[in-house]
């Protein structure tokens, strides 16, 4: 098994969900870890919610989120 790198993190579970299908749609396997709590607002105030990659898609998926947060 390949060692997962965190590419982002967040406070708000559909945003980690749409950067998740933003790699998915892009060839890289991606997982959100840290979306389910019995205290959402711990999640929004920590950015709890992490969205991870194989260490070797790394770069690719950095590279794939900032050109998306330029396109906004």
């Amino acid at each position: 098994m390949e060692e997962l790198k965190t590419v982002a993190k967040f406070a708000d579970p559909m945003l980690a969900s749409i950067a998740e299908g933003l790699l998915r749609s892009n060839g890289i396997d991606a997982e959100i870890f840290g979306e389910v709590s019995s205290y959402p607002s711990f999640n929004a105030a920590e950015q709890n919610i992490e969205l991870k990659v194989n260490a070797g898609d790394y770069e690719s998926a950095l590279s794939i989120l900032a050109a998306s947060d330029k396109a906004e």
